[in-house]
């Protein structure tokens, strides 16, 4: 159960202001709460959620146990730096109504977001890709309904702040990992 708790709660916090959440709150800005937006959103959320537990579960198998700390240091860094790096875009100014193409963006988005970076590093670091996906479909539905329940609060400096700390706090955990592994700390 702490892959579960461990990968829910990082979820959590490195989802906050993210790509795919601020296009879920621009199109509620901009359209109104359509219920068809979040059921698309929940639904390539647990998608993308699956891919990286599957992927977790396939590099299992082709790494020696010392190799897996250092491969989800790794990821763990990546994580961090997309949260540092890559900065949310502006809400669309004529978005479409089209569902599929809300699918394709979100996809695109989520597919190397630091949220499914930590399903996978968590899912590998910690020998359970099936919990810490389960985790990270829970995560990303939560982080869906707030986006568009709340748009507002998504696309405030505030959000911005919590996801820049959580990206911060995820180099941290990469490099302390690391230098565990190799006997440093």
């Amino acid at each position: 159960m702490p892959a579960f708790y461990l990968t829910f709660l990082a979820v959590l916090l490195s989802g906050i202001g993210a790509r795919d959440q601020g296009t879920i709150a621009g199109l509620a800005q901009a359209q109104g709460r359509r219920p068809a937006v979040l059921f698309v959103a929940i639904a390539v959320g647990v998608v993308t959620a699956v891919l990286a537990a599957w992927a977790a579960h396939w590099m299992l198998f082709h790494l020696p146990p010392p190799a897996r700390a250092i491969f989800a240091a790794i990821a763990l860094a990546m994580a961090g730096l997309e949260s540092l790096v890559i900065v949310r875009r502006r809400a669309p100014r004529e978005p479409t109504n089209s569902l599929g193409a809300l699918a394709v963006v979100l996809l695109a988005a989520q597919v190397t977001d630091a949220a499914r970076f930590i399903v996978f590093a968590l899912g590998v670091g910690l020998a359970a890709p099936i919990v810490s996906g389960a985790a990270g479909a829970l995560g990303a539905a939560i982080l869906a309904g707030f986006a568009w329940a709340c748009p507002e609060a998504v696309t405030s400096p505030g959000a911005r702040w919590v996801r820049r700390t959580a990206g911060a706090l995820l180099l941290l955990a990469a490099t302390v990992t690391a230098f565990r592994q190799f006997d440093i700390l």
